[in-house]
This record gives C-alpha cells, sequence and structure tokens, in this order.
C-alpha cells in the first residue's frame, strides 16, 4: 500500500472538517429554527440594565425555557447581536424560536404596561393615580407639586390643567416623571391646536385663559354634545361682564378637605376660586380638560344663553335658559324630577 502524500492526507483532514463543519451548521440552524419550550402561555423575563447576554442566557436555562444556552451564546456573539440586546421586561411568546427570540431583544418591543389619566381629575389626582400604578418608578413620591414642577424645567409653575388626559403606555421601570413629560407634551399640542383654531369672537385673550375655561367645561358635563353650549353661556357671561356662578371652581377653591357638601356659606365666602363672588376666570385651571372641553373653550356655541342647570334626566343631561325666570322654571322642574327620584317613583 503505498502511504498518501502529507499534502493528500491535509486535504482529507479539511474535507472531513468541512463536512463536519456543514453538519453542525445545519444542527445549528435546524436548531435557531424550532420553537422554545417555554410552554403554552407566555414567559416574561427582565433584562437589567448592564446584566450580560450569559447571564440572560443562563436564567432562560434556569427557567427550562431555553436548551443549549451555550449554542445562544456562540450564535449572538458571532452575528454582534448581543451587543445589541436593549434592557427591558420582554413576554416570550409560545412558539418564539431562539432566532426570533435574538430579535425580539434586539428590538427593544419590551412588555407595555398602561396608566390612564382621566378628563376631569385634578393634578393630585393624577399624582396620586401614578403613585399607584405598578412598574412605574415613582421617584417623585412624597415631593411636593412644586418639586414635581421644578424636576420638569417649569419650576414656579402652577400644575393645574397642564397635563393631558389619556392612557399611556409605559415599559416597566419607567419613570413617573417620564409620564408627567410626555402628558405636558400632549396638552401643550392639543392646546394650541385648539387656540389657532379659535372663533374670532371668543372673549377669553389667550391660551391659558382658554385652557382656564374649558377646565371649568370638563367639570360642568360629561356629554360631549353639551360641552361647546356651556362654554358658549360661560362666554356671553363673561362678554356681558356676569360672573360665572359655577360651583366646581368653589369646589375646587375649598380643596381636598371638601365633603362633598356645598353649602350657601361656601358660596358667600369669598376667595379666587369662588366665581359667585369674585369676576371672570378663576386664577388657573381647576381640573385636567380633554381635547373635547379645549375646543368647546376655543370655539364655543353662544345662542344667547346665560343659565344651565342638571334636567335630573338619566343622560345627565343640562337645560339651558336665556332669562333668569325660565332658568327658575328649569330649577324647579329638576327638583320634581329629583324629590321622585328620591321617593322612588
Amino acid at each position: 500500500m503505498t502511504p498518501r502524500s502529507p499534502a493528500v492526507a491535509l486535504l482529507a483532514l479539511l474535507a472531513a472538517a468541512a463536512i463536519l463543519a456543514a453538519a453542525g451548521y445545519a444542527v445549528l440552524q435546524r436548531w435557531l429554527d424550532r420553537p422554545l419550550p417555554v410552554g403554552e402561555a407566555p414567559l416574561t423575563i427582565e433584562i437589567p440594565r448592564g446584566q450580560s447576554f450569559a447571564a440572560t442566557a443562563r436564567e432562560l436555562a434556569a427557567r427550562d425555557a431555553l436548551e443549549h444556552p451555550a449554542w445562544l451564546r456562540a450564535y449572538a456573539r458571532f452575528t454582534g447581536t448581543d451587543a445589541r440586546v436593549k434592557a427591558g421586561e420582554y413576554e416570550i411568546q409560545p412558539g418564539t424560536t431562539p432566532r426570533s427570540l435574538l430579535r425580539l431583544f434586539e428590538s427593544g418591543a419590551v412588555v407595555q404596561h398602561s396608566v390612564t389619566v382621566v378628563e376631569g381629575w385634578t393634578f393630585r389626582g393624577l399624582r396620586q393615580a401614578l403613585e399607584r400604578t405598578p412598574f412605574l418608578d415613582n421617584t417623585m413620591a412624597g415631593r411636593d407639586d412644586a418639586a414635581v414642577m421644578a424636576a420638569l424645567g417649569e419650576a414656579g409653575t402652577h400644575p393645574e390643567g397642564l397635563f393631558f388626559p389619556d392612557t399611556y403606555l409605559f415599559g416597566k421601570g419607567t419613570t413617573d416623571l417620564e409620564i408627567l413629560r410626555q402628558a405636558r407634551e400632549r396638552m401643550r399640542r392639543e392646546l394650541e391646536a385648539a387656540w389657532s383654531a379659535r372663533a374670532d369672537t371668543v372673549p377669553v385673550r389667550t391660551a391659558y385663559e382658554a385652557l382656564v375655561l374649558a377646565s371649568i367645561v370638563e367639570k360642568e358635563t360629561a356629554l360631549a354634545s353639551e360641552r361647546a353650549r356651556i362654554a358658549g353661556v360661560f362666554t356671553t357671561r363673561l362678554r356681558r361682564g356676569m360672573r360665572l356662578q359655577t360651583d366646581p371652581t368653589v369646589i375646587y377653591g375649598l380643596g381636598p378637605g371638601f365633603d362633598g357638601n356645598l353649602r350657601r356659606a361656601d358660596l358667600e365666602r369669598d376667595g379666587p376660586y369662588n366665581t359667585y363672588t369674585r369676576a371672570g376666570l378663576p386664577p388657573t385651571p381647576i381640573a385636567l380638560p380633554g381635547a373635547e372641553a379645549l375646543h368647546a373653550a376655543a370655539r364655543p356655541d353662544e345662542r344667547g344663553e346665560l343659565y344651565f342647570v342638571a334636567t335630573g334626566l338619566p343622560d345627565g343631561s343640562h337645560e339651558f335658559s336665556r332669562t333668569l325666570a325660565e332658568h327658575e322654571a328649569a330649577v324647579r322642574r329638576y327638583l320634581v324630577r329629583y324629590r321622585q327620584r328620591q321617593s322612588g317613583r
């Protein structure tokens, strides 16, 4: 038997290595496209900021959600994915493969939690909601409103009415200031849009005054169909130099100690928010107005009406009047319905 030359032996060795490499590559590719053993329900994993990819792979393996963690580490290092993984909380769905898992970690598509800011809330109510929201990092808990506004870069600004009510999505670990910044910027845009489309005859002089009026409208009715008309009552009163005489401003001025029972003495006690004793708008908004209230304040529906009162009907509607006599008759009709409801008839 003729011995093989060293060159032939080397070629044979290289061929064998190539075959093994090709076979290994094929096995790896099949594994990368095989679903992870996460079970039938989604699996949530959090990748802390600064954590190595190796630690993430080990955690998945420890939770029986990843076979061959060394393979995943090697492939992630080879493709450079391990350096592009973004911190956050991820939800791994059934059917996720190692390849799609890496794409998920690279995308930063973290689990989205939400907090809903309700139209008509005060800034105090907004802050309480943020403090109760799970997964949100409350960095301003225990700090006063002035400190919050300073942290937002608006030191000395009264916070009421400056944050837009909506549902805000966030990833775990987002700070309360981040949500407040989003809500503040959203209110800037919404107010600017409403003010730029204002009626030429609107008696409020600035966008901020429109915001104040919108907050009153927001507190006076929950019916979208009534907002512009209620705004029209107030703007007609402003134009005629009449006091607004609206209960929500008085209630706001009473502060968090208000017990839900507005008394005659409260209406007669003078203060900056008492629109029974003082003419014009109160000094600041009294709540967080939504887009409909903002547009109502900027484009009020004026019909010469000076009064409105609840109808007492289940739809929460109001009856509008031009004269005091008409208004007093509407109040009597409301009282009849109220007494009937109280008596169960």
